[in-house]
């Protein structure tokens, strides 16, 4: 899978929201990456179906929902509804994961697992050859502007080595502290798709930074993907 990036709206402007979408969709985004709080099981509080329905009208690049929310099968139709080509809920919070992730691809959009910095790898085993994409947490969600977890590299691994022995490729989403210092060593670790936000949004040049965190990559990946020699370093 080529790599992907996946700038987070978290740290956009809201009040100009729009014009921040566009400006990474010019940078060469893959996705948006759309964070959803609900205050309980995180400690922020954030937007819901409607946000992401007027997201949707804007953007001209799928959007990448996760939701740090609590009860997520209550609330999972409506965000499709809403737009969403993809969903990740945190194995935290659901006692009947496999059956949440039956109920997203029912409704025809993709289904993956997320997983907190403490929360073992082995927590979502009994589901890796269902998952479309795990996102690996790197920084303890609810706030953008976080440092980047160095564990989460050899976590990244973990998760890779959990998949590929269910015969699952599915690609490897990391969300914290990712920027143009540490990109190219989670790409090494194992992850396809990256999700950036205040080393996006916050530089003032949106486009550019999408741009450079791709050029930082690339220059890793090369053409034929990550060296293997590099991705088991």
């Amino acid at each position: 899978m080529p790599l992907k990036i996946a700038p987070s709206l978290l740290a956009a402007n809201f009040a100009a929201l729009g014009a921040e979408i566009k400006a990474v969709e010019a940078g060469g985004a893959d996705l948006l990456h759309v964070d959803i709080m609900d205050g309980h099981f995180v400690p922020n509080l954030t937007m819901g179906p409607p946000v992401v329905l007027s997201i949707k009208k804007v953007a001209r690049i799928p959007l990448d929902v996760h939701l740090m929310i609590e009860e997520p099968d209550r609330y999972i139709p409506a965000f499709v509804e809403a737009g969403a080509s993809m969903i990740s809920v945190h194995v935290e919070v659901l006692p009947h994961l496999h059956r949440t992730l039956q109920l997203i691809h029912s409704l025809h959009v993709k289904a993956g697992v997320a997983l907190n910095p403490s929360t073992p790898v082995n927590a979502m085993a009994e589901v890796a050859e269902l998952v479309d994409h795990v996102l690996v947490m790197s920084v303890n969600p609810g706030f953008g502007g976080q440092t980047f977890i160095p564990r989460s590299e050899s976590k990244i691994r973990a998760v890779r080595k959990l998949l590929d022995a269910a015969g699952n490729r599915a690609p490897i989403e990391v969300d914290g502290g990712v920027d143009v210092t540490n990109a190219a060593r989670i790409v090494a670790a194992g992850a396809e798709i990256l999700v950036a936000g205040q080393s996006i949004f916050g530089t003032g040049d949106p486009a550019r930074a999408t741009r450079e965190l791709r050029e930082v990559c690339n220059a890793f990946v090369g053409i034929d993907g990550p060296s293997p020699v590099r991705r088991d370093g």
